[in-house]
């Protein structure tokens, strides 16, 4: 799972948005990203239209697509500024960033916790 774990927690092989990236019959990628842009909206308060839910390799990946919200994720930046694989292997864990996420999203510092717990 950890190479698909991104930084916040999320497991990028099971996200949407990721999923809709290769989906091949058109028209099932495009009633996926509507409701990926519902979601958005109704779990993270994000504001996004069909164009916004662009294609996703993962938030960790390097040259690859990103989704448009990924680009400016606070936490995604952080991290890789720190150049962390994710979160749990910051010092700052767990930091706002995180606990404001954690709100909308919290089983994603289960993930973060249970990959701390190896490495502590």
């Amino acid at each position: 799972m950890s190479d698909f774990l991104s930084y916040c927690g999320l497991v990028c092989n099971t996200c949407p948005i990721y999923l809709a990236t290769r989906e091949v019959n058109e028209e099932e990628q495009a009633r996926k990203r509507i409701e990926i842009a519902k979601l958005c909206r109704e779990q993270y308060g994000m504001n996004y239209e069909l164009a916004d839910i662009t294609d996703c390799d993962g938030c960790r990946t390097e040259g690859g697509r990103l989704f448009s919200g990924c680009t400016d994720c606070v936490i995604r930046n952080c991290a890789k500024q720190k150049a962390m694989e994710n979160c749990a292997y910051c010092v700052e864990y767990v930091c706002k960033k995180l606990e404001t996420f954690f709100t909308k999203d919290p089983d994603g510092k289960i993930r973060l916790d249970e990959v701390r717990s190896r490495i502590s």
